[in-house]
C-alpha cells in the first residue's frame, strides 16, 4: 500500500530536485518564511518543502486542492494539529518506539495501556473531525478513508474492548508480592514474583505463609494475605535492601514497593546478587506476559504502521497550516490571493499566465492599495523577456515575484495575485549579482560566467531561469556580446526566462541579433514603464525606453546642453 501523505502523492513515481540555496535567497523568501513559521524550528520544514520541486502537474494540483480544503476549514487544521501531536508522542516515546523482542514489565504495561487508550481516542476524534466535511481534495479524502479503515477494520473494535477491560483490571492492582532468596550469609541471591494483589500492604503482625499462595496464573488476588507466621517489614529505602534482608531470620521476605530494588547496587556481586534488578524485571514480566502477548497478537505490526503513518503527517499538516494562517492574516489586511491552476502541458512548450500578481516582500513595506499588480505570459512565442528600465523602477521586484509564484503554487499555496495558470517548473534558478567575497579568485566577470555555465547545465525546457544584471560587471561592449550569446543559447534550450538588465541595446537588437527564424521560441522586450519621468512599477511589452527615458530625466532636472548653458547666459 502506498504511503499516506498530504504533500507527496505517488511517491514511487515522482522525483524531486532541490533548487540551489542562492535561488531561495535571491527570491527574498528567507524573511517571508520566518514570518510564516510560528516557531523557529518550523523554518527548515517550510524551506525543505518549497525548495524541492517536480514538474509533475499532478503533484501541484494535488497540493493545491489539499491547501484549498485546509484554508476553507480552519476548524479541521486546528483540531488535527492537537490530535496529531498526541500521535507524535506515541511515535517518539511510546508504543511505536520499542525494540523488537522487548518484554513488557508491569510498569511498562501501565504506560502502554494508557498510550493505546489515547491512540483509540485520537483515531475516533480524527474520524469525527473529518466526517461530513465538504472535502474536495484527494489528499484529505484519502486521509479520511484511511482513518475510517483503521476504525472499521484491523480489529480496532476488539482492540478498544480489550484495552478498556485491561485498563479496568490494571487499575485494581495495589501491591505486588515478591520473594527474595538469600544464602547462608543472608545475601540476596535471587528474586521472584509471588502474586499481584488488589489491596495495599499495611503494617501488621504475623502473616500467613505466602509460599502456598504462589500461582502460575497471571491474575490479581483480591486480598493481601498469606498462610504462615512471616512478619511483613516495610522496605528501608535509606539503609538499602541488604540491611532489610539481614533483619529476617527466614529465607524469604516481602517488599511493599518493588522500586526499592534500585538500592540493590550496594549488594556484593558474589552469589549473583548483582543480577537481582534484572531478576525483578523478569519476575514482573511473568505477570504481564499473558496480557502483553494478547496485545501483541491483537495489534501485530499494524499499530506500528498506522501510528507512524499519522505521525508522519504532522510536519505536512504544519506546513499547510502555517501558510493558511499567514494568508488569512494578510487577506484581513486587504491583500489579494488566488488559487493557482496547475495545467497539463498541451505541447512541447511549458507556459504560464499570471494576472494581477505582486511580490510578497511588498507586504512588509507597502499598503495593499499602493501596490501596482502586473500581468505576464510565457508561451511558445514568449520564452525570454529582456526586462529593461530605470533604476528602482521595479525590475528586480517583478523578477523575484515570478519566481515566488512558482515556488508557492508548486507547494500548493495560494499565490499573491488575481489569476495564475502554469506548467510546473522542474527547477527555479537565479543568477543575481554575486557577493564580493565570492569573486576574489576569478574576478566578478569570471565568477558570473562560471555560475551561469553551471545554471545553464542544470536547465531544461521545463525550468524557470531568472537573471538579474548578469554580465554587467565588465565593459558594456564585452557584456553585450556575452549576454547576446547566452540569450540565444537559452532560446535554443527553451527555458522560461526573465533577463533583467541595463543593457538596453540587448533589447533593441532582439530581432536582428537574438531571434532566429528557425527557432520557435522568441525573446521579447519587456519594459518597466515610466510616465512623465515617474516610475509606474508596471511592466509591459514594448521597445526599450533607453535614451528617450534618459532624455526625459535630463530635461526634468535641466541637465541638457540647452539647460546647462542657459544658466550662464
Amino acid at each position: 500500500m502506498e504511503k499516506l501523505s498530504i504533500l507527496f502523492p505517488r511517491q514511487e513515481e515522482v522525483t524531486y530536485r532541490e533548487i540551489p540555496e542562492e535561488s531561495w535567497h535571491d527570491l527574498g523568501l528567507d524573511a517571508i518564511t520566518e514570518k510564516v513559521a510560528a516557531k523557529p524550528q518550523e523554518v527548515p520544514l517550510i524551506r525543505r518543502v518549497m525548495m524541492n520541486l517536480t514538474a509533475d502537474p499532478r503533484v501541484a494540483a494535488f497540493r493545491i486542492d489539499v491547501f484549498d480544503d485546509i484554508l476553507r476549514h480552519p476548524e479541521i487544521r486546528e483540531k488535527m494539529l492537537k490530535l496529531l501531536d498526541k500521535v507524535q508522542m506515541f511515535y517518539d516515546y511510546g508504543v511505536v518506539n520499542r525494540h523488537t523482542g522487548d518484554e513488557a514489565s508491569i510498569w511498562d504495561l501501565m504506560h502502554r495501556l494508557e498510550e493505546y487508550h489515547d491512540y483509540i481516542i485520537t483515531v475516533e476524534a480524527i474520524r469525527e473531525c473529518l466526517a461530513e466535511r465538504d472535502l474536495k481534495s484527494e489528499g484529505l479524502t484519502a486521509l479520511r478513508d484511511t482513518v475510517n479503515r483503521i476504525y472499521e477494520e484491523k480489529g480496532f473494535a476488539a482492540l478498544k474492548k480489550d484495552v478498556e477491560e485491561m485498563r479496568i483490571t490494571a487499575s485494581e492492582i495495589r501491591s505486588l508480592t515478591v520473594g527474595i532468596n538469600v544464602n547462608d550469609r543472608f545475601e540476596a541471591t535471587s528474586m521472584g514474583l509471588v502474586s499481584v494483589n488488589g489491596k495495599a500492604f499495611t503494617r501488621s503482625g504475623l502473616l500467613k505463609n505466602f509460599l502456598t499462595a504462589v500461582t502460575p496464573r497471571d491474575e490479581i488476588r483480591k486480598e493481601a494475605e498469606w498462610n504462615g507466621n512471616y512478619s511483613y517489614y516495610p522496605a528501608n529505602t535509606e539503609t538499602g535492601l541488604l540491611e532489610s534482608v539481614q533483619q529476617i531470620t527466614e529465607t524469604s521476605m516481602i517488599l511493599r514497593n518493588p522500586l526499592v530494588t534500585m538500592s540493590l547496587a550496594r549488594i556484593p556481586a558474589a552469589d549473583g546478587g548483582a543480577n537481582v534488578p534484572r531478576q525483578m524485571d523478569s519476575a514482573a514480566s511473568m505477570l504481564t506476559s499473558r496480557i502483553a502477548r494478547r496485545l501483541k497478537d491483537v495489534l501485530g505490526q499494524y499499530l506500528n504502521i498506522s501510528v507512524k503513518e499519522m505521525a508522519d503527517l504532522i510536519p505536512e499538516l504544519v506546513f499547510y497550516t502555517r501558510w493558511a494562517e499567514y494568508i488569512e492574516k494578510r487577506r484581513a489586511e486587504g491583500w489579494s490571493f488566488c488559487k493557482p491552476e496547475s495545467a497539463e502541458r498541451s505541447g512541447e512548450t511549458a507556459g504560464m499566465e499570471a494576472e494581477g500578481f505582486y511580490n510578497l516582500k511588498l507586504m512588509t513595506t507597502e499598503k495593499p492599495e499602493n501596490v501596482v499588480p502586473n500581468d505576464l505570459t510565457f508561451d511558445g512565442g514568449k520564452r525570454v523577456y529582456i526586462l529593461t528600465g530605470a533604476n528602482r523602477g521595479g525590475k528586480t521586484t517583478v523578477t523575484q515575484a515570478v519566481g515566488q509564484l512558482f515556488l508557492l503554487a508548486q507547494s500548493g499555496i495560494f499565490i499573491p495575485g488575481a489569476r495564475f495558470r502554469f506548467d510546473p517548473a522542474d527547477q527555479v534558478l537565479t543568477h543575481f549579482p554575486a557577493d564580493e567575497d565570492k569573486t576574489l579568485d576569478l574576478g566578478r566577470l569570471g565568477e558570473e560566467c562560471r555560475r551561469f555555465r553551471e545554471l545553464y547545465s542544470r536547465c531544461t525546457p521545463e525550468s524557470l531561469l531568472l537573471l538579474n544584471e548578469t554580465f554587467s560587471t565588465t565593459s558594456f561592449e564585452e557584456g553585450y556580446f556575452i549576454a547576446a550569446d547566452a540569450v540565444r543559447a537559452i532560446l535554443r534550450m527553451g527555458a522560461r526566462t526573465i533577463y533583467n538588465t541595463h543593457m538596453h541595446k540587448l533589447a533593441q537588437d532582439i530581432d536582428t541579433v537574438i531571434n532566429r527564424p528557425e527557432e520557435e521560441g522568441k525573446a521579447v522586450s519587456l519594459v518597466a514603464e515610466t510616465k512623465e519621468g515617474k516610475h509606474s512599477f508596471r511592466v509591459m511589452i514594448a521597445p526599450p525606453e533607453g535614451q528617450s527615458f534618459a532624455r526625459d530625466i535630463a530635461e526634468k532636472y535641466g541637465v541638457t546642453y540647452e539647460g546647462l548653458t542657459s544658466m550662464k547666459s
